[in-house]
């Protein structure tokens, strides 16, 4: 198990970026301080050769580019807000109109375009990297000054954990996740990828995509991924692909506190993913009540790493997080932080 750090870039104000690297005897993953931005998962195939499972760039200078969250951290609330406000306490807050009338991913100021404090961690049974940033108060139209770190971890047994913990000193919503792209292959389709969820239910959408607060049942539909079954196999009955929320086993109607988990001690397997052709898996485990499960349905003709072009359905998204627009929906387990509390978010990707 080792860590290491070198030069990544350098930001139009001479701020340098540094790329992190990880380590064990079967995997790594890189990251950077630019937007807490994993840029590679690198497995080991039997047959000595490696395979990069992360969608992303080759160089900074794509990151720095790009606006399509190539495994950055998304927040301070990630996912959608209806109508791109919301009321807290008794004020209106407003925020960016980026995703037509509604609040993508917090608007146009994004965690993942944003500088973080970078610190080396090495344990004897896990390695990694701990970013940290306060956040203003009224940065991206939210308040309260906050406190947030996030930390990617790897250790030998091939688990990434991905911690995200944050302190307010006002009441706030927030919602952090990251938005990694994988693609167990390496490269093309998504069509050779199984997925079985422990999940009966979704979010009910609107045309927009935001939560109307009913949950429905998968069950004889295209989103029951209850059974193993190909990523593909029904897609396209769900019209330009899935992007959509699915309940976790942590969720409780009644515990209205786990859509802020306060305690990252207890984590439930959500689903489980397989490539069929090179035999590589992903498990995923969290205590956050909901995942965004998206097929990458618009990155087609984007350039990537060496120069490969991307298409659409050829990677994957799995999110871990609260429920989108839950500041707006009283049915939905609370996402707003209170001062003296402390959010304790919790992902694992396990790779073999």
């Amino acid at each position: 198990m080792k860590v290491t750090k070198q030069k990544f870039g350098v930001l139009s104000d001479g701020t340098k970026v540094n790329l992190y690297t990880v380590k064990n005897d079967n995997m790594s993953f890189s990251c950077t301080d630019y937007g807490c931005t994993l840029t590679s998962i690198v497995l080991n195939n039997k047959d000595g050769s490696k395979t990069d499972v992360l969608l992303g760039y080759s160089t900074f200078e794509g990151y720095l580019n790009s606006n399509y969250s190539f495994g950055g951290l998304v927040g301070r609330f990630a996912n959608r807000i209806g109508k791109a406000s919301f009321n807290l306490n008794g004020k209106k807050y407003d925020l960016d109109k980026n995703d037509g009338p509604n609040c993508l991913h917090s608007g146009f100021t994004r965690y993942e375009k944003l500088m973080w404090k970078g610190k080396l961690i090495e344990e004897e049974d896990f390695c990694g990297v701990k970013f940290s940033r306060i956040s203003p108060d009224g940065e991206q139209g939210f308040p309260g000054n906050v406190k947030i770190t996030v930390s990617y971890l790897l250790d030998k047994h091939n688990n990434l954990t991905c911690l995200y913990t944050a302190e307010t000193d006002k009441a706030t919503p927030i919602n952090l996740t990251n938005h990694a792209y994988f693609n167990l292959a390496g490269n093309g389709s998504i069509e050779n990828h199984t997925l079985q969820m422990n999940s009966s239910q979704r979010l009910d959408i609107n045309p927009k995509l935001i939560p109307t607060g009913k949950l429905l049942d998968v069950a004889g539909t295209a989103f029951d991924f209850t059974k193993e079954k190909k990523m593909t196999a029904d897609i396209a009955e769900t019209g330009v692909g899935y992007d959509h929320c699915y309940v976790t086993e942590m969720y409780s109607p009644e515990n209205p506190q786990c859509g802020l988990p306060l305690d990252d001690k207890d984590l439930v397997e959500f689903c489980i993913v397989k490539e069929l052709t090179n035999g590589h898996e992903m498990e995923v485990f969290t205590n956050m009540e909901g995942c965004q499960f998206y097929s990458a349905n618009f990155i087609k003709g984007i350039v990537g790493k060496n120069g490969r072009v991307y298409n659409n359905h050829e990677a994957f998204c799995l999110e871990t997080q609260c429920f989108p627009d839950t500041p707006n929906k009283k049915e939905f387990p609370t996402c707003v932080l209170e001062p003296g509390q402390k959010m304790k978010a919790k992902t694992i990707y396990s790779f073999r």
